[in-house]
């Protein structure tokens, strides 16, 4: 279940959307890829994480991310999931002009109609109207990608590394020069360098990709925190806001018992 190139597993003959159904066991991943209809990743269960140069997301059942006609991306299980993913001809969708991935929501209709369109003995009238409901059902969230890249350097990866092992590791650049052999001077310049962003954002960045596997498992927000090395539960989710756009219980729901 890997691969570069074009991925098509879709025939979207007869009419402008077909829903693919993937079963991806822990470790499943497509590799660099593209199609050339528009793709709506979701997962009806488990988590996606969806890769591209444009930035990550990790997709719980809540969400789901537009993905344009042409973009290379990667897509792998985070865990096990079961991926249901709308394929939309460009043609049948014109007033749809996002070039950027996009975020939306999966209402409870948005999850139904997904549902409803795997189905391959619609009539073409009742496809047509069902597919229409869908691309109307497709709202945008304020959710932005979290991603963390890792510097080449080896002093800097070997901190990185180190950091993704323990993410709530609170050493200081100079505590950690002392460990790889470089100056916090010359770490603090590599990350910038290498990763586009300062130590203390990369750092942040981090732990926000930590926290969500915990988060989607239903872990209390305060056990979280700890675990990726904020003292409170407030503080954690003042920086999950500020840096992904929404609190955490947004993006991952409490199921409705």
């Amino acid at each position: 279940m890997s691969g570069n190139g074009q991925y098509r597993p879709y025939d979207t003959a007869g009419s402008g959307i077909f829903v693919g159904h993937f079963s991806m066991p822990r470790g499943s991943y497509f590799g660099t890829h593209w199609h050339d209809k528009h793709q709506l990743a979701w997962s009806a269960q488990g988590l996606l994480r969806v890769s591209s140069e444009q930035g990550a997301w990790l997709l719980p059942p809540g969400l789901a991310l537009w993905i344009p006609a042409g973009l290379p991306h990667t897509t792998e299980s985070a865990g096990g999931a079961v991926m249901r993913s709308p394929y939309v001809d460009p043609a049948y969708c014109p007033h749809i002009d996002w070039s950027e991935p996009t975020v939306v929501a999966v209402t409870p209709l948005l999850r139904a109609l997904i549902d409803h369109l795997i189905r391959n003995d619609l009539a073409r009238d009742a496809r047509s109207r069902a597919e229409a409901v869908l691309l109307d059902e497709l709202h945008p969230v304020p959710v932005t990608s979290v991603s963390a890249p890792l510097p080449r350097d080896p002093r800097a990866r070997k901190v990185s590394e180190a950091l993704r092992a323990d993410p709530a590791d609170a050493r200081t650049l100079a505590a950690w020069g002392a460990e790889v052999g470089a100056s916090a001077r010359t770490l603090a310049r590599l990350f910038v360098a290498e990763t586009g962003l300062a130590f203390g954002q990369w750092r942040e960045r981090l732990r926000m990709q930590a926290a969500m596997p915990h988060l989607a498992a239903g872990l209390p927000i305060e056990a979280v925190a700890h675990r990726v090395g904020y003292a409170t539960a407030s503080s954690f989710t003042a920086a999950f806001h500020r840096l992904v756009g929404v609190t955490p219980r947004q993006y991952f729901p409490l199921p409705v018992s």
